[in-house]
């Protein structure tokens, strides 16, 4: 993935967010380099491969955070108890500062979401 899908993001969101979203895309790349970035449904989605509507992770922004979505979020094991359900497989971590930002625990999660995103996916049919 090259930076023009983050940059284009990057300028269309508060500037404020922009550092968290910097470090979330910084540790989703170093994890999965194979994720693909792209902006759709107005956040940075990553997938794997051409398969644009099941992708693996997303960063979006509400007015009071930055979120790192997790479209089979529910599947995960989620060791540190951070994500939020969302809808019937969305599950979301939540961020208001760049300090909460766990680079391992981003990585570990990411790691999760696409090691079994096949087995995910056909799960949620």
């Amino acid at each position: 993935m090259t930076d023009l899908a983050r940059d284009e993001f990057l300028a269309g969101i508060e500037g404020r967010y922009a550092p968290i979203v910097v470090e979330i895309d910084r540790v989703v790349r170093g994890a999965a380099p194979e994720l693909e970035g792209r902006i759709s449904y107005r956040m940075l989605t990553y997938t794997l491969g051409k398969d644009r509507r099941a992708w693996v992770c997303a960063i979006g922004t509400t007015k009071n955070a930055v979120c790192l979505r997790f479209l089979y979020g529910t599947y995960l094991s989620d060791p540190a108890k951070l994500l939020r359900p969302g809808t019937s497989t969305l599950s979301t971590i939540d961020y208001t500062a760049l300090e909460q930002v766990d680079a391992r625990v981003v990585a570990a999660y990411v790691g999760e979401a696409v090691a079994h995103h096949a087995e995910f996916k056909a799960r949620a049919g």
